[in-house]
């Protein structure tokens, strides 16, 4: 039976967080933060199953770019730089389902907020969600 998760955070740079390297994590990416020079370097994270940037742009995005401009684009030592929602997505559904699934509830964000979304997708683990 699916139980259902839905959260949001933000992410901000009073609790020491950048969206860079948040990012960097939730996609298992390395990404380079421009701001602090720091490289954050998550390649090895396991149970990454699908991420992609969704947007209404004809461009191709690129993660590090897209957030390294959002952290940019604030001057505030106590900015918001970022959102993030954590879904629980249903067992019941298939990879491609959950992709589906995924992508539609960011493409509703984009469409209504004028946003990009950065949808990173992590398999259940081995013991359960």
């Amino acid at each position: 039976m699916a139980i259902y998760h839905c959260s949001t955070k933000t992410v901000n740079r009073s609790s020491g967080r950048t969206a860079v390297a948040s990012s960097a994590y939730r996609s298992g990416e390395k990404l380079k933060d421009e701001r602090t020079g720091l490289t954050h370097d998550f390649t090895r994270k396991d149970g990454i199953a699908h991420s992609e940037i969704v947007s209404n742009l004809d461009i191709e995005i690129d993660r590090g770019e897209l957030w390294n401009l959002a952290e940019q684009s604030e001057n505030r030592k106590d900015a918001r730089t970022a959102r993030e929602w954590v879904i629980a997505l249903p067992d019941e559904l298939d990879a491609d389902q959950r992709k589906d699934l995924a992508k539609e509830f960011a493409q509703s964000l984009v469409d209504r907020y004028g946003v990009i979304a950065d949808i990173a997708i992590h398999a259940p683990s081995k013991g359960g969600n």
